[in-house]
């Protein structure tokens, strides 16, 4: 028995020598021995039958001086193992000091966000409120308020996203003006907060998603050259001191008189390019004087109160300021494009 016993230790001895350095093997080794229903001294304790009374006592000595034993080794392999993993953990969390720091890239806000955050600076400094727009909206403030029958041809101008019979996806902003009126009695004077619109109109200079925003004034006595002088300064403040515009007649169903809003060139300060197409102006907005019907659709007293609107589109804006040739390059995330414009 004595041998049986010392060949159980030499086995130990064996297997901590040959252990790996982990403690999941030293678990494994452990339990071979120390198991209390497999371990092989566990097993031992069940021969005592098997030995004679006289011996027993003996027996059962030199057997939990053995498990004692075994214990020991065990807790010291646990305590060199944890030790050994700590240091090597803390050698792969080892920080060189001397070594040069990271290159980080700091990035720009998108084109069309940068255009955004100035128009709202430009109009909201000249006393304008900002209102809420809303990318789904019904027929009635996407066309009937803004004096667009169901019949009326300008419909055919906007290929509409229609989500039921009542419903569509905003075509432009301009339905936060009607909104605006029905809530507000005039004075009004309000920009729509720039907010996506959908139209289905794919090339290189449309994309069916796209963003606009809106202005609108309604007071006592406003004129035309309330609209011209406004636009003037707003122009100045986004393409430079030098930037001048012009109005040209043109239609709207929701403004009579209505304009096209260009700006002289800012590229070749208006003696003719590949921008401008060699004429020296860009076309940068639609506007116009509020049409009556607009007004009393809104309960708003036409013959008391007049208005001026108007609407730009903030990716053809941006498109202009940046050099931007097509569209799609807005969208597409390309970190080529988005680096080289930063107005910030």
């Amino acid at each position: 028995m004595n041998d049986r016993l010392a060949g159980i230790k030499q086995e130990i001895l064996n297997g901590i020598d040959q252990l790996a350095a982990s403690r999941a093997a030293a678990f494994e080794l452990r339990k071979q021995f120390l198991d209390s229903k497999t371990g092989k001294i566990g097993q031992l304790m069940k021969e005592m039958k098997n030995i004679a009374p006289e011996e027993r006592a003996a027996f059962g000595k030199n057997i939990n001086e053995l498990k004692d034993w075994a214990q020991q080794k065990f807790s010291e392999l646990d305590e060199k193992l944890k030790a050994r993993e700590l240091e090597r953990r803390y050698e792969s969390e080892k920080i060189d000091v001397t070594m040069p720091a990271r290159e980080t890239e700091t990035g720009n806000l998108h084109p069309v966000t940068q255009i955004r955050n100035q128009l709202m600076d430009i109009f909201v400094g000249m006393g304008f409120e900002v209102a809420e727009t809303r990318e789904i909206e019904n027929d009635y403030y996407n066309f009937e308020a803004l004096n667009i029958p169901k019949d009326h041809p300008a419909r055919d101008m906007q290929d509409t996203f229609y989500l039921s019979p009542e419903y569509l996806l905003a075509t432009q902003t301009s339905g936060a003006q009607i909104h605006t009126m029905e809530k507000k009695k005039p004075p009004i004077k309000i920009v729509a907060a720039p907010g996506k619109v959908f139209r289905s109109d794919d090339d290189a200079t449309h994309s069916p998603m796209f963003h606009q925003m809106e202005g609108l004034v309604v007071d006592e006595r406003i004129t035309m050259c309330d609209l011209k002088g406004m636009l003037e300064l707003f122009a100045k403040k986004i393409f430079g001191e030098d930037t001048t515009t012009r109005l040209r007649p043109s239609y709207f169903p929701f403004t009579e008189p209505s304009v096209e809003v260009d700006v002289s060139c800012f590229s070749c300060g208006g003696k003719g390019c590949r921008l401008c197409k060699g004429t020296g102006w860009i076309e940068l907005l639609g506007a116009g004087i509020v049409n009556r019907r607009v007004l009393e659709n809104c309960g708003i007293d036409s013959e008391k109160y007049s208005g001026l609107a108007f609407g730009i589109g903030l990716d053809r804006a941006a498109m202009l300021k940046y050099g931007i040739n097509n569209v799609k390059l807005l969208f597409e995330s390309d970190l080529r494009v988005l680096r080289q414009i930063n107005d910030n």
